[in-house]
């Protein structure tokens, strides 16, 4: 785990309740890339909020349309519970920061075992890719200590295949598989989970060098409680056209157990022809 990390996923994503489905957070500024909070963390926070306004607590499935990056500072979000029905809840969250919506969020919450064994898992890809040993860091003081300050409070590690677009030549398969860690080596979920799904660094650096990938929408599937321990993530490009790319990411507990899952629709930047 790095050194550097100074706050806790706990500590970055508390809410405190106002009044009755409204809550305040900080978003922190140690958990940005370029000075706008990360996709996942911002629906952590909407998630945590969720959480505590819900019948249920465990997030199943959570839906987010990004509409604007919120500076680090406070922020607000407010929590209106759509259903609680015997085995699920459903609520809609909004963050905003000075009144100005800056994303938008549906949740399915329900409760979830660390005991489960799936019934069918065969559509789903297997855990691949290098053991967390054998895996690269590039955060923190290990990675070189360069990179988006977020970089400075997890312990991602990308395997050695995957990492050639770090020397100019990326391979073109637009995939990237290792390892995440949490600050302090807390172990993992179903909020935490939430960032875990858009934690590496865009798939696209494996295909072609390009700007900023602003997430768009972002839909994720929390599947179990995970195992302690860091994740294995599988994160990988399906398409690119018009100026956006869609990703998929899966993420593995210690045990092999796939936890959970999303799709996102990113904006990119193409570097213009040489």
């Amino acid at each position: 785990m790095t050194e550097q990390a100074t706050t806790t996923f706990a500590d970055v994503t508390r809410v405190e309740e106002i009044a009755p489905g409204r809550f305040t957070a900080e978003a922190h500024p140690e958990w940005t890339i370029g000075g706008k909070p990360n996709g996942g963390y911002l629906l952590a926070i909407l998630g945590a909020a969720a959480s505590r306004s819900a019948a249920h607590q465990d997030v199943l499935a959570a839906s987010a349309h990004y509409l604007r990056a919120p500076k680090p500072g406070p922020v607000e979000v407010a929590v209106e519970v759509l259903r609680a029905g015997r085995s699920a809840s459903q609520a809609r969250a909004r963050l905003t920061q000075d009144d100005t919506p800056c994303v938008e969020a549906m949740f399915t919450l329900g409760a979830l075992t660390a005991d489960t064994e799936p019934y069918w898992s065969a559509g789903a890809p297997e855990p691949q890719g290098r053991e967390y040993a054998g895996c690269v860091p590039v955060t923190g003081p290990a990675g070189g200590g360069t990179g988006p300050v977020i970089m400075d409070q997890i312990d991602l590690r990308i395997q050695p295949e995957d990492l050639a677009f770090g020397r100019g030549t990326p391979t073109g398969a637009g995939v990237l598989r290792g390892w995440l860690g949490l600050p302090g080596g807390a172990d993992f979920d179903p909020l935490s989970l939430l960032y875990a799904v858009d934690a590496f660094p865009p798939a696209t650096m494996d295909i072609v060098l390009t700007g900023w990938v602003p997430t768009l929408e972002l839909t994720a599937y929390v599947r179990a409680l995970p195992a302690p321990g860091p994740v294995r993530v599988l994160h990988k490009a399906q398409l690119i056209e018009g100026g956006r790319v869609d990703e998929a990411c899966f993420v593995w507990d210690s045990r092999g157990r796939l936890v959970a899952q999303a799709t996102q629709l990113a904006g990119i930047r193409l570097d213009p022809p040489a």
